[in-house]
C-alpha cells in the first residue's frame, strides 16, 4: 500500500494510478457529475483508503477512498469526517467505514 502526507498527495498519487473519476457523496449513492455515473453501495468497491487527521486544524480531518465500480471505473472520493461529515444512509456508512 501507498503512503501520504496530505490529501493533495493522496489524490495524485491515485489519479497517476488510473483513478481519474471524481466522485461526489450523496445519501444513498456517490455520483461523478461529468460523466454522469451513479453507483449505490453495492455497485462499487473500495481498494484504498487513506485517513488524515488535522493535527493543528480539524478542517484538515478527511478521508480519501480509491473507488472501483463493479464495470472497472476508478475514481476517488475524498469525505471529511467528525464534524465535517456528510448525513449519509445506513448502507452507505457501512460501505464507507474505515476498517483497520
Amino acid at each position: 500500500m501507498f503512503t501520504y502526507d496530505t490529501v493533495a498527495e493522496a489524490v495524485d498519487g491515485l489519479k497517476q494510478r488510473g483513478y481519474n473519476i471524481d466522485f461526489n457523496l450523496e445519501a444513498d449513492k456517490i455520483i461523478c457529475t461529468k460523466t454522469p455515473l451513479v453507483l449505490k453501495p453495492a455497485d462499487f468497491e473500495i481498494t484504498e483508503v487513506y485517513r488524515f487527521e488535522g493535527e493543528s486544524d480539524p478542517a484538515d480531518e478527511a478521508v480519501v477512498y480509491a473507488i472501483e465500480s463493479r464495470k472497472g471505473q476508478k475514481g476517488v472520493l475524498v469525505n471529511g469526517f467528525g464534524v465535517s461529515a456528510e448525513t449519509i444512509g445506513e448502507e452507505m456508512v457501512k460501505k464507507l467505514a474505515v476498517r483497520h
